[in-house]
């Protein structure tokens, strides 16, 4: 077994401290050490998107990071989104515009979105496929899960004009 160092991290709101292998990705750190299970893991590889989360507010892939690169930093998964009671606009979106399928994608699909809604104004359909352009899903065409972001976008922009 090789060495340990300790990392301190935030995921969604909660401080952690733990001892992890240099060698550890942050995918399997959030998986298996904190049981949050919406970070899925897909290609391994980077390509899928399945395994999306914010560090520091910006959008990378889990199975690509080491967790002791995490050290120091804000982490945010899809479970900080809402709750089953109370989901984030998103979410809501997601659902009402049945923008999933299998939901295989979803997790890493909400992060990504999250990031994109946070940085970019998404004014046309074609900016929102771009920023979605690496995650992957098989079962949606897409074609809902850019009906969900619109309507988020629009919901925003009415809300800033009331």
């Amino acid at each position: 077994m090789s060495e340990t160092h300790r990392i301190a991290v935030t995921v969604n709101g909660v401080a952690y401290q733990r001892s992890v292998e240099p060698r550890l990705l942050l995918s399997d750190f959030l998986r298996q050490d904190l049981g949050l299970t919406g970070t899925h893991v897909g290609c391994e590889h980077g390509v899928c998107g399945a395994c999306t989360v914010l560090i520091d507010g910006n959008s990378a892939r889990a199975c690509l990071s080491f967790a002791v690169q995490a050290d120091g930093s804000r982490i945010d998964t899809v479970e900080g989104l809402g709750t089953i009671s109370n989901l984030a606009p998103l979410q809501l979106a997601f659902r009402e515009h049945h923008a999933l399928q299998c939901g295989f994608c979803t997790p890493g699909m909400l992060m990504t979105c999250v990031d994109l809604l946070q940085k970019y104004p998404l004014a046309t359909d074609q900016e929102i496929r771009d920023g979605l352009s690496g995650n992957l899903c098989r079962c949606t065409g897409y074609e809902n899960i850019v009906r969900a972001v619109r309507a988020v976008v629009a919901q925003r922009a009415a809300d800033t004009h009331d």
